[in-house]
């Protein structure tokens, strides 16, 4: 998603008519009664990527057409490039009262509307295209067809090329039953920093034991014989309690460091300035900065570190700039993605579609606000360690039923509107992959 807030997901519209013919084959049509139109909620902007071209880029529902009497009604999606429909095409035709669009459609329907994701071109990369819906009765189209109101889409081709840092992930990670039951899923990995001996990973830990291994495999592996902060080729496992933290790593000296280390959303536009856990951020290392997908109320914000008052960071000015014990900033209710850019003391809050986790396996149904997940990169949505108990669970974006994935089958893959997700109680690590469409739930 990027700062612009790829939120890989989009939405169409429909149009419709009516006719019907009588056993005899003259023509007879009924006249409409009703009005018919589209139940889902427009995005503000469909930002699109290709790495996701074959999810679900918007699921249109509607409510029926009324032609008077019963009768079977179909119904026609129609787009215009131009927006007055002058250029109508059909992209797609159903009997049921929804339909769903690629993200790869999209794509093509963008590129048709002259955008173009190349920085150095003089193209736009945003644009929009319409859509409409048509119902009818039969096979001819007749005067007396319904064609919905238009909407039109926001499409955003993000550049090609993104002006990331230089930070890279290593086949170096943490491993254990503080992480990952010792294996039972991919090892916290380390990343690069500007010290090309030194390696940093950014995780949250339980009680338990670690080591640091080279390639999810045991051939290398490093433990803390004498507990004197030099690791051991094969050493003795390290102990760790439970909580978020950096971890450093000298691949030279072989000397490291477990650093408690966590910036959290606090105040009033969140959890009553700290009644409840802060917002946790995640580390996103193809910007090299920390982000957290969240819901604000009208209030005011900070960031602090280790959900401590010693250091935090307000804006003086309200200039994105951060500063230590600086003034609130105003928040407004709604979905946000905030990114703390550490290395330019400075920080962003862009309004965003989020996902979160609902169910009776968390809370209720939404009887309490939903576990939200974290875009960390650019279709990669996570959140630890979240706390399930034994039930059901579904994605849903922004707290709301338009747009929910479960899992039909239980294989892994998500299925938009699919059947609800068994847990069982534990505490989970969750990813969330629109691009692949699949999720993890690590236990």
């Amino acid at each position: 998603m990027k700062n612009i807030k790829l939120l890989t997901l989009l939405f169409l519209t429909l149009i419709g008519l009516n006719s019907c013919q009588d056993n005899s084959g003259l023509t007879y049509i009924a006249a409409p009664t009703g009005d018919f139109a589209f139940t889902n909620t427009l995005l503000a902007e469909y930002v699109l990527t290709p790495a996701a071209s074959k999810n679900i880029g918007e699921r249109f529902i509607w409510s029926s057409a009324d032609f008077g009497t019963q009768t079977n009604v179909s119904y026609e999606l129609q787009k215009s490039i131009i927006g007055d429909f002058s250029d109508a095409e059909v992209v797609g035709s159903t009997n049921g009262n929804d339909l769903s669009i690629s993200i790869g459609k999209l794509i093509n329907y963008a590129t048709e509307a002259g955008l173009d994701n190349d920085p150095t071109s003089a193209e736009p990369n945003t644009g929009t295209v319409s859509f409409r819906l048509r119902a009818f009765v039969g096979d001819t189209a007749t005067s007396t067809d319904q064609l919905s109101p238009a909407v039109t889409l926001v499409l955003v081709l993000p550049e090609a090329v993104l002006s990331g840092s230089s930070v890279q992930v290593t086949t170096w990670g943490v491993v254990g039953s503080g992480y990952n039951n010792w294996g039972a899923y991919l090892d916290s990995p380390f990343y690069t920093t500007s010290d090309p001996d030194v390696l940093v990973a950014y995780t949250t830990l339980l009680d338990g034991e670690i080591k640091f291994r080279d390639d999810n495999a045991w051939a290398l592996n490093y433990g803390d014989t004498g507990v004197d902060g030099i690791l051991d080729d094969g050493g003795d496992n390290i102990v760790v309690t439970a909580g978020t933290y950096k971890i450093t790593f000298n691949t030279s000296t072989l000397a490291y460091s477990i650093d408690p280390f966590s910036w959290g959303i606090v105040g009033s536009g969140f959890n009553d300035w700290g009644a409840t856990p802060d917002g946790k951020f995640y580390y996103d290392y193809t910007t090299d900065t920390f982000k957290v997908g969240i819901k604000l109320i009208d209030g005011e914000i900070k960031f602090r570190f280790n959900n401590d008052w010693g250091t935090n960071f307000g804006d003086t000015g309200a200039d994105g700039t951060l500063e230590d014990g600086g003034d609130n900033i105003v928040s407004t209710a709604g979905f946000y993605t905030i990114s703390l850019d550490l290395n330019n003391n400075s920080y962003t809050i862009a309004a965003a579609d989020i996902w979160g986790i609902v169910g009776s396996g968390y809370n209720d149904w939404g009887a309490t606000p939903d576990f939200s997940l974290t875009e960390v990169n650019p279709g990669i949505w996570v959140g630890d360690i979240v706390t399930l108990i034994d039930g059901e669970i579904k994605f849903r974006l922004n707290e709301d039923w338009g747009f929910n994935f479960g899992d039909t089958g239980a294989d892994g893959t998500i299925d938009d509107q699919g059947d609800n997700i068994v847990v069982t109680a534990g505490n989970y690590r969750v990813v969330l992959d629109i691009n692949n469409g699949t999720y993890l739930l690590n236990k």
